[in-house]
């Protein structure tokens, strides 16, 4: 595990998920609900699998615990915010709703 992993561990619910191509960091919100709150992937990693398949071990994770919903933001004014939303709506994601600087997105699992 990384620094950034142990420092998860240590002060927060947040989880982490690391390989070498990438990282996301995960909370489960309730017994149905998984939030992804960030996917990072190493550019040269970029526009293949590698994020699908850090959600899809995530995914996996979620339903072994009896979630049905995975939940996932994007905050509209942060560098990269279209290429994000692209991601989450090609993995299959829909509007749940936006206020403020946030979209959620949702999917069932």
């Amino acid at each position: 595990m990384s620094l950034y992993g142990d420092y998860l561990k240590e002060r927060t619910n947040d989880q982490i998920y690391e390989t070498t191509q990438g990282f996301a960091t995960y909370r489960f919100i309730d017994d149905k609900t998984i939030y992804i709150i960030d996917i990072y992937v190493k550019p040269e990693n970029r526009r293949s699998r590698v994020g699908s398949d850090i959600a899809d071990y995530i995914v996996g994770l979620a339903k072994i615990r009896g979630c049905t919903k995975l939940i996932g933001t994007v905050v509209p004014s942060t560098k990269g915010a279209t290429a994000s939303l692209q991601g989450l709506l090609a993995y299959g994601m829909t509007l749940e709703s936006c206020a403020n600087d946030v979209i959620i997105l949702k999917k069932d699992i």
